[in-house]
């Protein structure tokens, strides 16, 4: 079964930096688009970056493009966010997604808090 794990969250100050990993199994890794999304408190999910299945392409929200970075080891099957210039308001929880099959695939999150 398709099983995302994320990791690499925790509390950084304004300006700062973050890498989160995400671990995937359960498919054929290196066929799918991969994407990451976050979610405030109080806010709908949001779309951050999308990589394509080579990592030749990226897309980002106009809210982090410059300051995030989406990559990807198809031989680690694992997707990244390079998180740098952080701000207080991309304090949510982070998560890697997957549309495989018309279903939509979702790990458990990982806490990203800006704060000083």
């Amino acid at each position: 079964q398709v099983q995302l794990v994320e990791s690499g969250g925790g509390l950084v100050q304004p300006g700062g930096s973050l890498r989160l990993s995400c671990a995937a199994s359960g498919f054929t890794f290196s066929s799918y688009f991969m994407h990451w999304y976050r979610q405030a408190p109080g806010k709908e999910r949001e779309l951050v970056a999308t990589i394509t299945t080579a990592g030749s392409s990226t897309n980002y929200a106009d809210s982090v493009k410059g300051r995030f970075t989406i990559s990807r080891d198809n031989a680690k099957n694992t997707v990244y966010l390079q998180m740098n210039s952080l701000k207080p308001e991309d304090t949510a929880v982070y998560y890697c997604n997957v549309v495989r099959r018309a279903t939509y695939y979702w790990g458990q999150g990982t806490q990203v808090t800006v704060a000083s």
